[in-house]
Formats: C-alpha cells, structure tokens, sequence
C-alpha cells in the first residue's frame, strides 16, 4: 500500500538518495553534482511553509520506506509570478511505473489547487516519454519549448514547458494560502 504524505526534515536522505541517480547518470536534472542530505534539508526548509513537499512511502507508519517525492517551488522571483508554481516529481527506480508516481503527484496537484495557486509548470529535459506521459496524465498541456538550452553529458538538450490550470485566474487574485495551514490534499 502506498501512503502519500508531507515530507519531514528526517526523510532528506531518503529524498536525496532517489535524486541522485537523476542527477549523476542522466540528463533529467540539469544539476551535476548531486545533493546531500543536508542540501536537500535546506532545499525543503526554503519552502518556508508556503511551497509543499510531498513523499510516497511503501506503506503506512513513520518507519515506511520513501520510494517518491514530488514538490512545488517559485517559478519565477518577481512578485506578479506568486500565484504561479513550478513542479517537479522524482520516483525511485525500483518502483518506477507502478502508478506511484501518478498518485503522488495527483496530490501535489490537489494540494496546489487548495493552496490556490492558478497555474502549475512543469519543466522537462527532452526527450522523456514517461515524464510527459505523467504529465499529461494529471491535466498538464504542453506549452512550449526552448531548444538546446542545457548542455550535460556531452550534448545540448531541449526543454520542454508544461502548464497545468489549477484555479481561475480571478481578477484581484487571491493571495495563496500555506501548505503549512492546509497540509497534504487529495480528492
């Protein structure tokens, strides 16, 4: 059984763990060196209660194996981007294709939609059929592409843009509310 919930300082290792294959054999991550524990414990805190981190584990109880993790950040510093969030989503090789990931990230996208922000983007490294599938699965729509803008393991790599309409976007908008008050969302 798999158990969605909010990430804990104490699950970074963990979360660094399923990160760094992405980073270290792959071109998914643009990074090159693959964060620690203590990095991405500083990442999670740097959401400041606003921005949700998200984990999968195989089975319900705080001693639970971490096997995914998904999380929303600022997609942009100006202030008029606030309501708008980039997410990302990460599932640990073992378990790749068994529908964790969808369900994961399913309730990263309720959560985001209680939060009220408006617009989610999601940034992918091309080609990556799964990670565009996962995507499209959960109401992302392919919304543009920058052409060789990221160069790792010897070539230069597209990226693709994709956005996910999570609210209306009303006219004043509606400042987003903390992950920290609404907690983990799932209808």
């Amino acid at each position: 059984m798999i158990a969605i919930r909010p990430a804990r300082p104490e699950d970074a290792a963990a979360i660094a763990a399923i990160y760094a294959p992405y980073v270290l054999s792959g071109t998914v991550s643009f990074e090159t060196d693959a964060p620690d524990a203590r990095a991405m414990r500083a990442r999670m805190s740097a959401s400041d209660g606003l921005y949700p981190w998200l984990v999968a584990t195989s089975g319900e109880g705080g001693d639970a194996p971490v096997v995914a993790y998904a999380y929303a950040g600022r997609f942009r510093d100006r202030p008029a981007y606030r309501y708008v969030v980039e997410s990302s989503i990460y599932v640990a090789g073992a378990v790749r294709g068994n529908g964790v990931g969808r369900l994961l990230y399913e309730a990263l996208i309720d959560t985001l939609r209680a939060q009220g922000f408006t617009q989610a983007i999601g940034v992918i490294s091309l080609p990556n059929d799964g990670s565009i599938s996962l995507h499209e699965a959960v109401g992302f729509r392919r919304a543009g592409v920058y052409r060789e803008i990221g160069y790792k393991q010897g070539r230069w790599i597209d990226v693709g843009f994709w956005q996910c309409e999570l609210n209306d976007s009303v006219v004043p908008p509606v400042e987003p509310k903390r992950f920290a008050d609404i907690g983990v969302v799932r209808d």
